[in-house]
């Protein structure tokens, strides 16, 4: 989680943006209000847990090419239905005093209260791309998070081994919807009617 942050992160985060402060030695001392100033004011993906930062790797041009793909997928099939579709960087609130940084982010409805302007309150779907520095952040510690936001579902979409992972909220946790290979399309279980060709997505690279 995000006491797996490296100084060297932080250290980087302070030269890049000027900031005359020492990151490190506030880590855990950081309030909710501070994380919010930091993140708006720096050119990083940074996410926050009960006073604790964590730098985000920048993201490489595959990962945004897969981006890109799902993000315009899935726009397609709910901007006629008024839905609202977004992406990194936009902050999502797990709870008070933990927000993450999903790599997409949907609502069915674009008035859904939970659609705020400096940060989402949640969201009916999100998505990440695992990344290569650390996959177990979004294998296993994004799940937790996403099923304590209440997220109906949470989509992995893996270019390590080429698979997207469908999980639905059950109660409390989550629950395999599908596990979809290369051959095989992606199927939304909460939104009607998105798929998406499992080959396209990594083939868009």
């Amino acid at each position: 989680m995000a006491t797996h942050t490296r100084s060297d992160d932080l250290r980087m985060v302070r030269e890049a943006d000027g900031l005359d402060l020492d990151l490190q030695a506030l880590q855990g001392l950081w309030s909710v209000e501070q994380y919010l100033k930091l993140s708006d004011q720096t050119n990083h993906l940074i996410e926050f847990t009960d006073g604790v930062i964590e730098v985000l790797p920048m993201p490489t041009r595959d990962h945004q090419v897969i981006l890109a793909f799902l993000y315009e997928a899935l726009l397609l099939l709910l901007r006629p239905r008024g839905g609202k579709v977004l992406f990194a960087p936009l902050r999502l609130q797990v709870r008070p005093g933990k927000f993450r940084e999903p790599d997409i982010l949907a609502l069915k409805d674009m008035h859904d209260p939970r659609n705020q302007n400096d940060y989402w309150l949640g969201a009916d779907l999100v998505m990440e791309i695992v990344s290569p520095d650390r996959p177990e952040r979004d294998l296993e510690e994004k799940p937790r998070d996403y099923a304590e936001a209440g997220i109906p579902e949470y989509w992995i979409v893996n270019p390590i081994n080429e698979t997207i992972t469908v999980l639905v909220l059950d109660g409390a946790a989550y629950v395999e919807h599908g596990v979809f290979r290369r051959g095989d399309r992606a199927a939304s279980k909460f939104i009607d009617g998105f798929s998406v060709s499992v080959d396209e997505v990594f083939d868009a690279r």
